[in-house]
């Protein structure tokens, strides 16, 4: 029997050290933490994801650079 290996690619870990403060109404963040909660994932992850989302939407519509999605030059 083989056995299970662990993936060939490494696990890349960039730092996170950018802060984005947001107001929210109690019902707004108890939505917000339900969902993440159902998703599985920690509520900044889930933030993080759906804005990375919206913000792909947007910029692509309209034809401009999603600066996230490039690798930065060297």
């Amino acid at each position: 029997m083989k056995k299970k290996t662990e993936s060939k690619k490494p696990k890349v870990f960039r730092t996170r050290a950018e802060v984005l403060q947001v107001r929210l109404t109690p019902e707004e963040k108890e939505t917000f933490v339900s969902a993440a909660e159902v998703s599985g994932v920690e509520l900044s992850a889930w933030v993080r994801e759906k804005l990375r989302k919206a913000a792909i939407k947007e910029l692509e519509e309209i034809g401009r650079p999603i600066p996230f999605l490039k690798p930065k030059s060297q």
